[in-house]
């Protein structure tokens, strides 16, 4: 492993936040460690997926940044084995236009992910909107007090942040988890997609971005219908998205 922490005058500052950069590219990387480093956080880094497995499960870090393009194993294999194991954070990052690999990055259990070339600064405002959710998710803290949240057959953890369905575990992703307590905050009523993008996501809509869409289709299949079939999570074109209350269908 290559270390990229960088010096500080007070290492106090850093506490326990380490990030995991998994990406061929040692010059994105020494950016990424410069600016991420002066901004508190321990960056490190490795060249390959088979190595970013294995430091991604070792328990060391708070978040993984995670290329598409590796030598050997590429990005998609390297977070399945992740996501095997693992609920940590993961950031991808695709080459630019390719929406494809967003959208795979996103149904395999990626937290969100970056195009390159991207802007540090927004680099570092996407790390910081996940560990929010990840940590202290705004949504699941405003949905209620208490530390579960039922709602029909689903019931929500917000200590563990953690779903089941009936007595079922469900494994969500942070995204995920943030999006079904903001339902779950509202039910039977229309959330607007600048809402869900904006409490779930931590940034504003863009109107060209289909993560949401993907994570809330990630979250329909992990949760499915209703016994009766019904969709639990309905679109409301050009509008948002509303959860289902059974005995207003």
């Amino acid at each position: 492993m290559h270390s990229l922490a960088a010096k500080s005058d007070n290492p106090g500052e850093w506490s326990a936040t380490r990030i995991l950069v998994v990406d061929d590219d040692v010059e994105l990387c020494e950016l990424v460690q410069q600016y991420l480093g002066a901004q508190g956080f321990v960056v490190e880094a490795v060249h390959d997926g088979a190595t970013g497995v294995a430091s991604a499960l070792s328990d060391s870090y708070r978040m993984v940044i995670l290329d598409v393009m590796l030598p050997g194993m590429r990005g998609f294999e390297v977070l399945r084995q992740i996501r095997a194991k693992s609920a940590i954070p993961v950031i991808m990052l695709t080459a630019h236009g390719e929406d494809v690999d967003r959208i795979v990055g996103l149904e395999i259990g990626a937290d969100d992910y970056m195009p390159k070339p991207f802007n540090p600064r927004e680099l570092a405002a996407r790390i910081h909107a996940v560990l929010r959710r990840t940590e202290a998710g705004s949504a699941s803290k405003e949905v209620a007090s208490a530390a579960s949240i039922r709602l029909d057959d689903i019931r929500l953890d917000t200590r563990t942040r953690t779903a089941y369905l009936k007595s079922r575990d469900v494994e969500l992703t942070s995204a995920e988890f943030e999006l079904l307590a903001l339902f779950f905050k509202s039910p039977g009523q229309v959330v607007t997609r600048e809402e869900l993008v904006k409490n779930a996501l931590g940034r504003e809509l863009d109107p060209a971005d289909r993560s949401l869409d993907v994570h809330i289709s990630n979250l329909r299949k992990k949760i499915g219908p209703f016994e009766d079939g019904t969709e639990r999570i309905r679109a409301i074109r050009n509008v948002g998205y509303i959860y289902v209350v059974p005995d207003a269908s």
